[in-house]
């Protein structure tokens, strides 16, 4: 099995003459929390939709445990075990916390469009849907309407219908993006506590989230890989400090 457990080679995408990710080559080692950083308009999230297939790439691979998963759908790559938070995290809102994950474990076991069956039919999953509630800090509110959570409270409900999936590797895209402070901390932690025995590729802005979760960083800039080490490494390259400076809006 290879050491890494998504890679990247070569990966195009263009939309007309414009390269929005260019020749782009990463190795996300098992086992790691990485982070793709960049300025806003860097191609991040267009290569977020490249390697969980939700764009197809013009040119280059993707590998799964070094399986070549270039040409499969979305949906199959999520069978295989690589999700990416938005696609089955986004929450019914009028929904309760417990029906939410269960919704999620029913598209994890075939049943999630079989609507005819009765309550009693899903009640198995019950146990399980509490379980993952309670691993990502919700135990108690298992009756309560998505809507009726806090910010960061929805996000950690969205990370337990992506955990749902038993995933082997996560893709987070910007989990702490407009949280409050008092937010940010919590989810951090709860990323940090959900890595065991996954992989996690992740996209955020908060640096400091950055510094204190991920191993590895790759920059993007233009669509391009600009560099790639440590936090420290990358946080002190001029050609980063410069990129951030001159960054335009995504």
């Amino acid at each position: 099995m290879s050491d890494y457990a998504l890679e990247a080679r070569g990966l195009t995408k263009t939309f007309g003459g414009f390269h929005a990710v260019k020749d782009v080559n990463l190795k996300v080692r098992r086992g790691s929390i990485h982070a793709l950083i960049g300025p806003n308009g860097a191609g991040k999230t267009t290569c977020f939709n490249l390697l969980t297939k939700t764009l197809t790439p013009t040119a280059g691979q993707v590998l799964l445990d070094g399986q070549d998963i270039t040409k499969l759908r979305s949906a199959q790559v999520a069978k295989l075990g690589l999700v990416r938070s938005f696609q089955i995290s986004a929450t019914f809102p009028h929904l309760t916390c417990l029906e939410n994950v269960r919704v999620a474990l029913q598209s994890n076991n075939g049943t999630a469009f079989q609507f005819w069956r009765s309550l009693k039919a899903v009640e198995p999953l019950n146990q399980r849907a509490r379980e993952l509630l309670a691993q990502v800090g919700l135990a108690g509110r298992e009756e309560t309407p998505a809507t009726e959570l806090s910010y960061g409270k929805k996000r950690a409900l969205e990370i337990a219908t992506t955990l749902a999936l038993d995933p082997k590797v996560m893709l987070l895209d910007e989990p702490t993006a407009g949280m409050g402070h008092e937010d940010v901390e919590p989810i951090t932690d709860l990323i940090r506590k959900v890595s065991a025995g996954r992989t996690i590729l992740i996209v955020e802005h908060n640096l400091s989230v950055v510094s204190s979760l991920c191993e590895r960083i790759t920059v993007l800039q233009h669509g391009e890989v600009l560099t790639e080490g440590t936090y420290a490494e990358v946080s002190t390259d001029p050609e980063v400090i410069t990129a951030y400076m001159g960054g335009v809006d995504d």
